[in-house]
């Protein structure tokens, strides 16, 4: 999944913040030919929950109107997500997080508590690059194992992988690996539990729930079957907490230490949390929303990050360089409100970039740096709003010292 190159943006955002910036952005810069000839190497993109709220699944109608959607299905989330097409379809390997129920593709469609979701998504989710997606979380077993069953043959139809949770004992047992330029790399899944729901009795293997012992097992026969890169996805921690908990800090530190998992990447938060490299190995405690839209917006919640990992083998072992890129899903003015800001003369701004932003017309997923360079004809409350989101985001991904470990973003805020 090779693509033109990706240009960086040259610029480091606060003087605080050069020691992480300095080196510019490299990853992108790639250089097949050098690559050919060097030793194994190959980048991921992972980003964190998609949760499709019922104001996602209306902007999805209103594209497919707009566009005279050829399907006829009705609901197109294509131009929702195009915005991050970009940087996922770049990577090697994409990975999402698949967290909600899908119902059939006409609805009745459902929100909290218990997601029914358009199927629709999953196409989208393949069209901006994503090869494989993890489904264990909280809300997997919100319709049962009908809705598990539903979920997964959405995703085979559009041609995306998964783990995390099953339809047959023997679909459990199987772990994914996938062959990424060549290197086998193993995707595994786990969830903290169900929304107070158990697995039947009858069918335990029908969702990964997280438990020490059950991933380092996984690991294990993840390598027994050709891995030779594993990486977890981990739906942990705290709702709504930028700061990653201490059952997580725990946990983090004992994949680290005592398996072999190359990559932990976290979801659940639907907030950015930091990373950190233990011992060795990156762990993303958090990468936020990827693509949600909450009945009560806070600006944290519409903020999320791609996390960006080049992995090259030295000296017999994998070495893995880690960048992020900040996103941002734009909430329009709701009509009522708009209407009355208006009224009263009030274009109501909100200074900690919670909620609607003015000048914003539909809901879209954006590279925040991206959206800053290339569009020229941004709202001043637009571009407050996205600096904004990339400043706060950078503060958070370094404040548990990661900046001395190399971390910083694959595309420098521009100035």
């Amino acid at each position: 999944m090779r693509h033109p190159h990706l240009p960086g943006i040259p610029r480091a955002v606060a003087l605080a913040l050069l020691a992480a910036t300095a080196a510019g952005c490299g990853l992108l810069d790639t250089d097949d030919a050098a690559e050919a000839s060097g030793p194994p190497a190959f980048t991921v993109a992972a980003a964190g929950d998609i949760l499709i709220h019922p104001q996602l699944t209306d902007q999805a109608r209103k594209d497919a109107r707009d566009a005279k959607n050829a399907a006829g299905t009705g609901i197109d989330f294509d131009r929702t997500m195009a915005g991050i097409k970009p940087v996922i379809s770049k990577a090697d390997l994409g990975i999402c997080h698949f967290e909600p129920v899908v119902g059939k593709p006409e609805g009745p469609f459902q929100s909290f508590p218990d997601f029914l979701i358009p199927p629709q998504i999953t196409t989208a989710i393949k069209n901006v690059g994503y090869d494989t997606c993890s489904t264990a979380s909280n809300h997997v077993l919100d319709h049962g194992p009908a809705g598990v069953r539903r979920t997964l043959d959405a995703l085979d139809s559009a041609g995306l992988k998964h783990t995390g949770s099953a339809r047959t004992r023997a679909e459990s047992e199987k772990p994914l690996i996938l062959d990424v330029k060549g290197v086998k790399v193993a995707q595994l899944s786990y969830t903290l539990g169900f929304n107070g729901r158990e697995v039947p009795a009858d069918k335990p293997w029908l969702a990964n729930k997280t438990s020490f012992d059950d991933i380092a097992a996984a690991e294990k026969a993840a390598r027994t079957a050709g891995a030779e890169v594993v990486i977890l996805s981990i739906h942990w921690g705290r709702e709504h907490h930028p700061e990653p908990g201490t059952p997580q800090l725990k946990l983090a530190r004992r994949l680290a230490e005592e398996t072999g998992i190359d990559l932990v990447i976290g979801h659940h938060a639907h907030v950015v949390q930091p990373m950190e490299k233990i011992d060795g190995t990156w762990v993303a405690y958090g990468l936020g929303n990827q693509l949600a839209r909450h009945d009560v917006p806070t600006g944290l919640t519409e903020e999320g990050i791609i996390g960006w990992f080049e992995f090259r083998k030295k000296d017999g072992d994998w070495d893995v360089q880690a960048r992020y890129v900040p996103t941002l899903v734009t909430i329009p003015p709701d009509p009522g409100e708009a209407a009355e800001a208006a009224g009263a003369g009030d274009a109501g701004t909100d200074p900690d970039g919670a909620g609607e932003t003015p000048g914003v017309k539909d809901h879209r997923l954006l590279n925040v740096a991206e959206a800053l360079r290339d569009d020229k004809d941004l709202s001043d409350e637009e571009r407050a709003r996205y600096r904004l989101a990339f400043e706060r985001t950078q503060g958070t991904m370094l404040n548990r010292g990661a900046s001395k470990d190399g971390l910083r973003p694959l595309q420098d805020l521009p100035g």
